[in-house]
């Protein structure tokens, strides 16, 4: 969806909310963005920080892929992919009582999908990623 350069991605952030905040038209992905970045209020800040390293070993949480991480969670539940995704979303979200936290507790199901992939070289396993979804519905 936006490609590898991390400079390009976090410009795409900036850009859609500097038009959002000055009102302009907006594209249908920039709708999306800001829509993300208006459910962070404490990333706000970060959007200015295009060149800021964010360090887990420090404790940090980088902004950028963390509303990323929800943005491709979206997509994945208006696609239904991996089949079946949709229907435990709309399940944690009675569960968890929100929107936000719904898509908060599958982020961490996806991080550790993605971060599973990258630390294997592999391409992501979703059998084990969804197994790991429809855990969640085991409250």
């Amino acid at each position: 969806m936006f490609g590898n350069n991390r400079n390009q991605l976090r410009q795409m952030y900036k850009t859609a909310w500097d038009k959002f905040q000055q009102q302009q038209v907006l594209s249908p992905l920039e709708i999306q963005i800001t829509d993300v970045i208006k459910e962070h209020p404490e990333y706000h800040d970060c959007i200015l920080q295009l060149d800021k390293d964010f360090l887990p070993e420090a404790g940090q949480t980088n902004p950028f892929l963390h509303m990323g991480l929800h943005l491709g969670l979206r997509e994945q539940i208006a696609t239904n992919r991996p089949a079946g995704i949709t229907k435990i979303y709309q399940q944690l979200v009675i569960i968890k009582g929100s929107i936000h936290d719904a898509e908060h507790a599958m982020i961490e199901c996806l991080a550790e999908a993605m971060w599973s992939s990258q630390t294997n070289n592999t391409p992501p396993d979703e059998t084990k990623y969804f197994t790991s979804l429809k855990k969640l519905l085991e409250v």
